[in-house]
């Protein structure tokens, strides 16, 4: 009887745990980072590469890289883009953005906003993407780590 009482008193525990670790669906947060039933919602995912022109002046391609930058802010503080962020290899490939957009057109002309991209410094490949909404959260969440700007 007391091996019955231990395995009973056991699952509930178990049951209690797992209770308070499963995290309940919240409409207004998936409403407002636009999922789907899957938590889910379409990008376009876009990998910045070296462009076609060389810049060899210094003072102009430090220009359009603070340029390039201050567009990701702005881009990010309007919502239309989540993530951003530059390789740590030297393979060609620069970076990455994903775009809160549902068409590459879309993410095309946002990327035209960019001097760099504009200036021929960097090219962009653009890649419908389908990820969590989560991502949404991304911005908001980074203010909170960031204790200084990059430019």
């Amino acid at each position: 009887m007391k091996k019955v009482f231990y395995i009973c008193l056991s699952l509930s525990l178990i049951n209690t745990l797992h209770a308070q670790t499963v995290v309940k669906y919240d409409s207004v947060l998936a409403q407002k980072t636009g999922a789907d039933e899957y938590g889910m919602k379409p990008y376009v995912l876009a990998f910045l590469k070296k462009g076609p022109v060389n810049i060899t002046d210094k003072a102009k391609a430090n220009e359009l890289l603070v340029g390039h930058l201050k567009n990701i802010g702005r881009l990010a503080e309007e919502g239309k883009m989540v993530l951003a962020g530059p390789m740590m290899d030297d393979t060609g490939l620069e970076g990455i953005f994903i775009f809160n957009v549902k068409t590459v057109t879309e993410a095309e002309v946002l990327s035209q906003s960019d001097p760099a991209v504009k200036a021929g410094l960097f090219a962009m490949e653009y890649h419908p993407w389908y990820a969590t909404a989560a991502l949404m959260e991304v911005v908001r969440i980074h203010k909170t780590l960031e204790r200084k700007k990059p430019f």
